[in-house]
């Protein structure tokens, strides 16, 4: 990508804008450190400072990370965030472990290009080629684990994506010049206990609409497999065979992230826990960017993210059965769904009881055996094909793929209108610039508007449609937004607008 001019972000640097958090960083040639830019080290001369787009450029360099500021904390990108939607997508692709089983060749081949041409991409936008992204990714996601868990020095290698713990040493003291065992820090002794869970945090660019983002993930929660209480989100998990829980909460007052407690069980996959929770919490999001694009929308709810999926079929299923139910008859089937095709779990949580269902289980099952489940038959065999679809392969809902390319795949799916297939995208692909304008309560919002004006009305939000759907909803009456503006300030225009209440689902 490029960035501001340097005496631009020097000036962010002196100010610890944390607008700039995970944007840039900065190589300090007199220590020989890369900070992020909201370090509260004293800052260096402005001739000491080198800046770059990524961590990964920064250690190109021969710079190491600074052990104050803990780089490995930095927000990511949001999608539509000053980066070419190819190199974000690779990007994605390899913290989802891409490049750990699979080529360059191969992930190029998966996202439609030449590895050339996906190299050049990447060292564009990031300043590294891929196969460097991805071992900038290793390495923090190791030092993250040394620093902030007990697990012992090879489950942090295994979990980081390194075969061999001779590599893992070999290529930490060459980059960080420190043995893992080095950066280890004293934890709590009840983190010290074998079995205890794992503590991390994800850091975020505030405003965070906490309380908004948390009684949207409760109103569609699955009972048994979710669960929000005392101001924390709690759910199972299952990736590569592993399974385990999680839960979420605000990390200590006056510090921008969110503590994240995970269950020893799926030590061996953490990494791919944490990117599944910073995407399901938006936590790459840049407010004010977006708040700037959306204008009087967004003033109601600074910092509204758009929730994302753990798990890409869940969210799928769950916005399927709410095609033409409410939310909370499309929860009380996902229960049932939950219960006839996921397995059972047992945690130290009494509401946390099941696995999510699985597409190849699903898949396998006769279309009466999920319509006796008390679903319509119409969306009983748009889910069994949707299962069918992501069992073989036809179908990935995850950030990274093409989104116009998923929502024609979803659209030939039995059933699946526009609307529901954008709902989809705007949630498991994490897709910024989603907008599911033929449903409701957006036809509500619309009023009077024809629908050529309505959709430009909606074109001054690009790129960020998916985040003006929920400061829609947030205004619809009865909905958990307190003190909510007049419709009529949220779609500004010539005509009045009528924002009517609603309990159908969207997104």
């Amino acid at each position: 990508m490029t960035l501001p001019d340097d005496d631009t972000l020097f000036s962010a640097l002196r100010a610890r804008d944390t607008r700039f958090d995970g944007v840039f960083f900065v190589g300090i040639s007199t220590t020989g450190i890369y900070c992020r830019p909201i370090c509260p080290a004293r800052s260096a001369r402005r001739t000491s400072c080198h800046f770059f787009p990524s961590a990964a450029a920064a250690e190109r360099a021969g710079f190491r990370p600074c052990l104050r500021c803990r780089p490995e904390l930095a927000p990511g990108r949001a999608p539509v965030d000053s980066v070419s939607r190819l190199a974000h997508a690779a990007a994605t692709r390899i913290e989802d472990g891409a490049l750990e089983n699979g080529s360059l060749e191969d992930l190029a081949a998966e996202l439609g290009v030449s590895d050339r041409h996906l190299r050049r991409a990447t060292e564009s936008a990031f300043g590294v080629a891929p196969v460097e992204l991805a071992q900038t990714h290793r390495l923090l996601l190791a030092k993250r684990l040394l620093t902030d868990t007990a697990l012992p020095v090879m489950e942090v290698a295994l979990a980081s994506g390194f075969r061999s713990l001779r590599r893992f040493n070999a290529l930490f003291r060459e980059r960080y010049r420190l043995t893992p065992t080095a950066i280890r820090r004293s934890l709590p002794e009840a983190q010290r206990e074998a079995g205890a869970p794992l503590v991390c945090h994800l850091a975020y660019r505030p405003p965070l609409a906490w309380a908004e983002l948390l009684a949207f993930l409760a109103d569609r929660a699955v009972r048994g497999v979710e669960r929000v209480e005392a101001g924390r989100y709690l759910r199972t998990a299952e990736i590569s065979g592993h399974q385990g829980w999680l839960s979420v909460s605000p990390a200590r007052e006056g510090r921008a992230a969110l503590r994240v407690e995970i269950s020893s069980s799926l030590s061996p996959v953490v990494g791919s826990v944490l990117t599944r929770v910073r995407r399901l919490f938006d936590l790459s999001a840049a407010p004010e960017s977006i708040a700037r694009q959306l204008g009087p929308l967004a003033e109601t709810h600074p910092g509204l993210r758009v929730p994302g999926a753990f798990h890409g079929f869940e969210i799928a299923v769950l916005v399927i059965l709410g095609q033409d139910v409410t939310v909370a008859a499309a929860t009380t089937l996902a229960r049932r769904f939950a219960l006839a095709f996921g397995a059972k779990i047992e945690t130290p949580h009494a509401a946390l009881d099941r696995l999510t269902a699985q597409p190849a289980r699903v898949a396998r099952a006769p279309l009466g055996d999920i319509a006796a489940l008390g679903i319509a038959r119409p969306a009983a065999a748009a889910l069994l094909a949707l299962a069918r679809a992501m069992a073989q392969g036809e179908l990935v809902l995850a950030p990274g793929h093409d989104p116009d390319a998923t929502v024609a795949r979803l659209r030939q799916l039995p059933g699946v209108s526009s609307g529901t297939a954008q709902s989809i995208v705007m949630r498991t692909l994490a897709w910024p610039d989603a907008f599911p304008e033929t449903d409701l309560p957006l036809c509500h919002a619309a009023g009077n508007l024809g629908t050529a004006e309505w959709r430009a009305r909606a074109e001054s939000w690009r790129p960020w449609r998916s985040y003006a759907v929920l400061h829609l909803c947030q205004s619809v009456p009865g909905s958990t937004a307190a003190n909510s503006p007049e419709p009529t300030s949220l779609v500004a225009g010539p005509a009045p607008v009528l924002v009517a209440a609603s309990s159908r689902m969207i997104a």
